[in-house]
């Protein structure tokens, strides 16, 4: 028992039947405790002076109220708060306790929550275990040692209950849904150790405890909720012997998020050796217009300063007035900017036109939403009123695309080109070429025109990982029966403007019966896929011209053979139309040098200029010209990267010592300390300390990701990661599609280029409080709102006060939110979505 010391030394007869006394004397001192709770106000005044004195003890002992969490964890240096939702009025008294192990440290032992009982409960043990040891060293008789015994351990268990009204009356955070309960924590994430944190978690309108344990580095806090009296908690603090039921409450809490936190401060981060996008699309608009003489257009100016708190109440939130109801999407579906467009041969009418104000509406949600089937179910079909669309199935129905069968829509998982399913065709070109090694050398591939998304679906059997991209177009709902089956994919088209890729990252470029003319305006769409394309990476064509021989279809295999040719891409492979397969493949390959490029006899289409950059990708328009191929050892795209999965984990060989991280490290070291971060945060905190249920996760963005750390944490679930790059932050996408990950480069103050309902999770990690300064917050998080799928989860860290802001907003969108925990000035917030939505819809 904790009253009993294993380690002190052999006592007495005399003394062991003293401190049995002393025990006694404890046992019906608690009884009377119980019985008695007009007596507590008394034994505050008894221990008042001694808990100062303690207190002040403690802080000269320590000055730092870091205490590692292999040490003595001791509550008190900050808050927990955590209400019951039982809403029946009744407050139980939170207290101060210090755990201790019997080597006085907490590795490997379970921290008790006040109240639960126990052979270890809280201090009231601890002082019956000092006033026995006490006993022991001063008394020099029997009846003078059992009165002193006595004597003592009535005023250890007053103390104890003095410790606890002290901790209530000093300033239990009390809520108006449920019973206050302060629990106070030491955390500091970067060591392992706990320093003073605040935790929050709400159950909907009800705030609550969850039952699950709370890990924090070689221990465990087992938290339950107490629906007791504050004296019948006191008894049990005083009684060892006393024990807790497991009430319904506890079960209905058990998905809420554990007592964990897990806070990462931003760890002063910087742009380091790295530019930032929007520095390089600058740069690269002002190099043109000195090119052409001409001044640059200056770029839309953001609303500046933008605080979250202005949301207004649920009852002021309104539905989106957009002819494209639930499938809502601002950059695509902006009628008034698309009718001023003075032509459309290009697709300018499928590229992003963003509102001049971000929309602070909310996208109605489909009659009958349902959610989502799980993956890898969700390949095969989904749920038809998620994605209420039948055009498509009608449309491409006798070519194996989708079809709709009573409730479900199903993929068969063929497609135009490979009818008799995907995976035949997978391996149909890894036969043509067996180099592409899909999951070993090809990792990160683009499929342009994907239809919906099987190609890239049935990869991930491969280990191999896809960005489908299509137009929001004829073809209806493509991208978004791909997101639904937990594909990734993106709305985009290649018309007039670069896709927001950086240089030289995929490793191969797929087109199946695309429908794209590569071939027009001098082949300015082909050589885009030439600059997202990596050196020595490939190009696979399986469309109509490559097998079949209509007019049309020769005309432009001859075009396409001769700008290949003149683009120096080798030709590698081809296979032809079979009656089996009926489909025939074109594999083109980059070049790995620049020789063939001075060996030209025509010198189109032309290079591109040295000024002109390959990375700058954000609002640049398309020019028909290649960028020579980096022949530099040391520079990116010069060798092809590690095979997977060793370039998950292992730096870029481009980034070096004397380049610096944005954390501030050699870079190298700050991708690998990126990366132990991260894999801690979601070990210690994601997966344990949210009360997400992981197996309903599949598609996840990192809406800030830096180096991709979280992704790559993620590896081992059945999860994909969209990682973002914001425009203003430093460029370290390259970075990301380097270790065999893939992402996108985007401004925040602009809606994403995704169907609504898009993601079952949202992360940002400090970027609202970035934002800032650029443009209005509101906008942002009614665009998680839109992207989130009903029961989807956001997780935010940032300053406190914008954290504060976020959840303010999402509380009036009707949001439950789950979690939240403080540090400090730094703090987390774990919210879920929920199907809320409001009845009235805006005026245009």
């Amino acid at each position: 028992m904790a009253l009993f010391d294993r380690n002190q030394r052999q006592r007495s007869p005399f003394c062991s039947t003293a401190t049995f006394v002393a025990f006694v004397a404890l046992c019906l001192l608690g009884l009377w405790v119980a019985s008695s709770p007009e007596a507590v106000p008394a034994a505050i005044s008894l221990a008042s002076a001694e808990k100062q004195a303690a207190a002040a003890k403690a802080d000269v002992k320590e000055e730092d109220s870091s205490i590692d969490a292999t040490n003595t964890v001791k509550q008190g240096s900050a808050n927990v708060v955590a209400a019951t939702g039982d809403a029946k009025g009744d407050q139980a008294s939170a207290r101060d306790q210090t755990f201790d192990d019997e080597n006085g440290r907490t590795e490997g032992g379970d921290l008790v929550k006040p109240g639960s009982g126990g052979d270890t409960d809280g201090a009231a043990g601890k002082g019956a275990e000092e006033a026995a040891a006490e006993t022991d060293a001063n008394n020099k008789d029997a009846t003078g040692g059992l009165d002193q015994a006595a004597t003592d351990a009535k005023e250890s268990a007053e103390q104890a209950v003095a410790a606890a009204n002290d901790a209530k009356e000093s300033g239990a955070a009390v809520t108006d849904r449920g019973t206050p309960k302060n629990l106070t924590f030491e955390f500091d994430d970067e060591n392992g150790k706990m320093d003073g944190v605040d935790l929050v978690k709400d159950d909907g309108n009800k705030t609550r405890i969850s039952e699950e344990s709370a890990k924090v580095e070689g221990a465990a806090l087992t938290v339950k909720p107490v629906a007791k009296s504050a004296a019948t908690s006191d008894t049990d603090a005083a009684n060892t012997a006393a024990s807790t039921t497991t009430s319904s409450e506890e079960e209905k809490a058990e998905a809420l998020p554990t007592v964990q936190a897990e806070l990462l401060t931003e760890r002063a981060a910087q742009n380091g050796s790295f530019t930032t996008q929007a520095a390089e699309s600058t740069e690269e608009k002002k190099n043109r217009a000195e090119t052409k003489k001409k001044k640059g257009k200056k770029g839309k100016k953001k609303a500046a300063g933008g605080s979250a708190a202005s949301a207004s109440s649920a009852s002021a939130w309104k539905l989106c007035n957009s002819s494209a109801g639930a499938d809502y999407i601002p950059c695509l579906d902006n009628e008034a900017a698309i009718k001023k467009l003075k032509t459309d041969k290009h697709y300018e009418h499928r590229e992003r036109h963003c509102p001049a104000e971000a929309p602070t509406c909310l996208v109605p949600a489909p009659p009958e939403y349902r959610d989502p089937i799980r993956w890898p179910h969700s390949r095969d079909k989904i749920w038809y009123h998620n994605v209420p669309h039948t055009g498509l199935a009608e449309y491409k129905g006798h070519q194996n695309w989708v079809k709709v069968s009573g409730e479900h829509l199903t993929f068969p998982g063929g497609g135009t080109q490979f009818k008799h399913g995907a995976l035949r065709y997978i391996d149909l070109i890894q036969g043509a070429l067996p180099a592409v090694a899909w999951g070993r050398r090809s990792r990160v591939v683009l499929d342009v025109g994907c239809g919906v998304a099987s190609f890239g679906g049935y990869l991930f059997d491969r280990d191999a990982l896809t960005m489908s991209l299509a137009p929001k177009d004829e073809h209806e709902a493509q991208v978004q029966f791909a997101l639904e089956r937990g594909i990734p994919a993106i709305s985009a088209v290649m018309g007039t403007q670069r896709l927001p890729f950086p240089g030289n990252v995929f490793d191969v470029v797929h087109c199946a019966r695309c429908r794209v003319p590569w071939h027009i305006d001098g082949g300015m769409l082909l050589l885009e896929l030439n600059r997202l394309l990596r050196p020595g990476g490939v190009f696979v064509w399986s469309a109509t011209p490559v097998y079949q021989k209509l007019p049309d279809d020769v005309e432009i295999w001859d075009e396409m053979v001769k700008l290949t040719k003149a683009m120096c891409w080798e030709m590698v492979a081809k296979t032809m139309h079979t009656v089996d397969d009926q489909v025939g493949v074109a594999i083109f390959r980059k070049p790995v040098n620049n020789g063939c490029y001075e060996k030209r006899a025509q010198k189109e289409p032309a290079l591109c200029e040295p000024s002109d950059d390959p990375n700058a990708a954000w609002n640049i328009k398309l020019r028909a010209c290649m960028h020579r191929v980096p022949e530099d050892p040391s520079v990116r795209g010069a060798r092809w990267p590690e095979p997977w999965p060793a370039r998950l984990g292992k730096a870029p060989y481009w980034l070096d010592s004397s380049q610096t991280g944005v954390y501030g490290k050699p870079a190298p070291e700050d991708f690998a300390a990126d990366l132990a971060h991260w894999r801690k945060v979601v070990r210690s905190s994601y997966l344990t300390g949210t009360g997400i249920d992981w197996k309903t996760i599949r598609n996840v963005m990192d809406m800030r990701a830096v180096y991709g750390g979280l992704a790559a944490a993620l590896r081992e679930m059945k999860v994909w990661v969209m990682n973002v790059v914001t425009i203003d932050s430093p460029d370290t996408l390259p970075v990301i599609y380097e270790r065999g990950l893939f992402g996108i480069y985007h401004d925040w103050c602009e809606s994403f280029s995704t169907y609504p309902r898009s993601y079952d999770l949202l992360h940002a990690d400090h970027l609202f409080s970035k934002l800032m300064p650029r443009c209005k917050v509101l906008p942002v998080v009614v665009e998680v709102d839109r992207i989130l799928r009903p029961n989807g989860k956001l997780i935010v860290r940032d300053d406190k006060a914008t954290v504060d802001e976020i959840q303010s907003v999402v509380r009036s969108l009707q949001w439950e939110v789950r979690m939240t925990v403080s540090k400090n000035k730094e703090a987390m917030l774990c919210a879920r979505k929920t199907t809320w939505r409001p009845t009235e819809v805006e005026t245009r």
